[in-house]
C-alpha cells in the first residue's frame, strides 16, 4: 500500500539505516551478493508484472520494456556478481623509498546512507541500476522513485519491502513534499536522475552537508550527420534512438544537424524508416507508447510549429499520444530548439562545414549526448576530440548506455559522475588510502631536532 510518509517517519528510516550501517552488517561480500541475488530472484518472478506496470505507466510494449528496462538490470545484476569480489578487494601500490618498509593500499569503502531519486522515462531500469550499484558497494540506500510512474513505483514498493528490511533499503513514495523532507535530511550521497531544474535544488541541499552528489541530468543532445555517411542506416538508426518510449529517453537525438548538401536525402530517408517502422497509423500502433501524463503532452505540443512539420504532427489527448513527428527550416531561435525536446519531435537543421558545426555546438550547454554518422574516420575523431558531451555513439544512437563495461554520465549541465558496472561501484565507494607502517625498523630523520646529515638523506629520498 502506497501512502504519503510524514517529515518524522522519513527522518526516522534515515536514522535507523544509519545505525544499521554502524553495525557493520553491509560489508560483507556474502551480504551484498545475497542482496543482488534477492533482486534478480524476484525480477525473473515477477517479470510480467514489472511490464504490466511500465505498460500502464508509458504505453511501452513488453518486448521494449524488456529490452530497455527489466533485461539491462538483470544485465547489470549479472555483471556485478560476476566481478563484486574483484571491485571490493584492497588494491595495492607502490610506496615510496622513504617508506620501503611499509604496505601502501586503496580499500574501497561504501559511504554509508545513499539517497537514490529517479526519474518517471524509464522508471525501473533509473531507479533499480544504481541501487545495484549501491548495495554491491555496501550502502544502505533509500529509494525516491517519481510520482509520476505510480504503477512501477508501487511495483518497485512490493518487490523491496519483500526483499529487504527497511533498515537497510527503503522506498519512500510521495511527490514535492516527501522529495523536500529527503533532500533536507543528511545522507552521505545523493544520486539523481532528472531535470536539470531540479538538479540544481539537489545540489543546492547537498551543499548544506557537504554531502557528495551523483547528478544525471539531460541536455539537447545533437545528431551530427556527415555529408559521407550512410543515409539510409543512420535514418534507421536515429528514428530508432529518437521515437523509442515516444521521445522520452535522457538521450535520445534532440534534433538533427546535417551536412545542407544530404538535408534532402536524410529528410526522404527518414519519413520511409518512421512508416516502416511504426507503420502508417501510429497513433493506434500498440507498440508505440505515450506522453507521462497531460502536463508534458501540453508542453510538447507547444513545441511542434505547424509551418515547419514535414511529417506526423498529430496527436491525441485523450490517449496522451503524439505521432513522430519531423521539422524542417529550422533555426536555433525555435522554441523547438530553447529546451530540451523530451518528446517525439525532430527538429533538422543544417550547416555548411563541420567545423561551423562543432563551433555551435561548443557554443551551447553540454549535451548528455552526442552522435555523429560519417564514414569518413577524420571526421568521426574530430567530432568526438572537439565536442563536450557526456557519452555517445559513432553512426549509432542509444546504445552507449546499454553495457555495463563502460559508465554512462553526464558532463557540465548534463550532469556530474557516472554509473554502471565498475563505474557504479566506485560511484558509491570511498577510496580510503592507508599506509600499513611497519614497526621493526623506525627511521629517526624525520623527528626534531633536525641534522645537517638527515637533511641530506630526505634530499636523496625525495628526489
Amino acid at each position: 500500500m502506497i501512502y504519503a510518509m510524514t517529515e518524522t517517519e522519513i527522518r526516522q528510516i534515515v536514522e535507523n539505516q544509519r545505525t544499521y550501517f554502524y553495525t557493520g552488517a553491509t560489508l560483507p561480500l556474502s551480504h551484498r551478493i545475497e542482496a543482488l541475488k534477492k533482486i534478480q530472484s524476484y525480477i525473473l518472478t515477477h517479470e510480467a508484472e514489472i511490464g504490466k506496470a511500465i505498460r500502464k505507466d508509458l504505453g511501452k510494449s513488453d518486448f521494449e520494456s524488456y529490452m530497455c528496462e527489466t533485461g539491462l538490470v538483470l544485465s547489470e545484476i549479472t555483471y556485478m556478481l560476476k566481478h563484486i569480489r574483484s571491485f571490493a578487494k584492497e588494491k595495492n601500490v607502490l610506496t615510496p623509498l622513504a617508506q620501503f618498509h611499509s604496505r601502501s593500499f586503496k580499500k574501497p569503502s561504501p559511504y554509508g546512507v545513499a539517497l537514490i531519486m529517479s526519474p518517471w522515462n524509464y522508471p525501473f531500469l533509473l531507479t533499480i541500476d544504481p541501487l545495484i550499484d549501491a548495495l554491491s558497494a555496501g550502502n544502505t540506500v533509500v529509494l525516491k522513485p517519481s510520482a509520476y510512474s505510480p504503477y512501477t513505483s508501487a511495483v518497485i514498493q512490493s518487490m523491496i519491502e519483500e526483499c529487504f528490511d527497511t533498515r537497510y533499503v527503503a522506498v519512500i513514495t510521495g511527490g514535492r513534499a516527501e522529495n523536500t523532507c529527503l533532500l533536507n535530511e543528511h545522507f552521505d550521497y545523493i544520486f539523481f536522475t532528472g531535470s536539470q531544474t531540479v538538479g540544481k535544488e539537489v545540489m543546492r541541499h547537498a551543499a548544506a552537508h557537504l554531502t557528495p552528489v551523483t547528478l544525471e541530468l539531460g541536455g539537447k543532445s545533437p545528431c551530427i550527420v556527415e555529408e559521407s555517411a550512410n543515409i539510409k542506416l543512420a535514418a534507421r538508426r536515429i528514428v530508432f534512438g529518437k521515437y523509442l518510449n515516444c521521445g522520452q529517453t535522457c538521450v535520445a537525438p534532440d534534433y538533427i544537424y546535417c551536412d545542407r548538401k544530404i538535408k534532402d536525402q536524410l529528410l526522404a530517408e527518414i519519413k520511409r524508416q518512421i512508416k516502416r517502422q511504426f507503420r502508417s497509423e501510429p497513433l493506434t500502433n500498440k507498440n508505440y507508447g505515450k506522453i507521462i501524463n497531460e502536463k508534458h503532452f501540453d508542453r510538447i505540443t507547444k513545441l511542434i510549429d505547424s509551418s515547419k512539420v514535414v511529417f506526423g504532427g498529430k496527436c491525441d489527448r485523450t490517449t496522451l499520444k503524439i505521432e513522430p513527428t519531423v521539422m524542417d527550416h529550422v533555426t536555433f531561435d525555435d522554441a523547438v530548439m530553447q529546451e530540451e525536446i523530451f518528446g517525439p519531435i525532430l527538429p533538422i537543421l543544417t550547416y555548411d562545414s563541420l567545423d561551423q558545426a562543432i563551433h555551435k555546438i561548443n557554443s551551447m550547454p553540454h549535451p548528455l549526448a552526442l552522435y555523429v554518422f560519417t564514414s569518413d574516420k577524420t571526421a568521426a575523431r574530430k567530432v568526438t576530440a572537439r565536442c563536450g558531451f557526456g557519452g555517445g555513439c559513432i553512426n549509432d544512437t542509444i546504445i552507449h548506455l546499454a553495457t555495463s563495461e563502460m559508465g554512462f554520465g553526464g558532463f557540465g549541465e548534463s550532469g556530474m559522475g557516472s554509473y554502471h558496472g565498475k563505474d557504479g561501484f566506485r560511484t558509491f565507494s570511498h577510496y580510503k588510502s592507508i599506509v600499513d607502517k611497519k614497526t621493526w625498523l623506525d627511521l629517526p630523520m624525520r623527528y626534531q631536532p633536525y641534522r645537517k646529515i638527515n637533511e641530506k638523506l630526505i634530499h636523496l629520498f625525495l628526489k
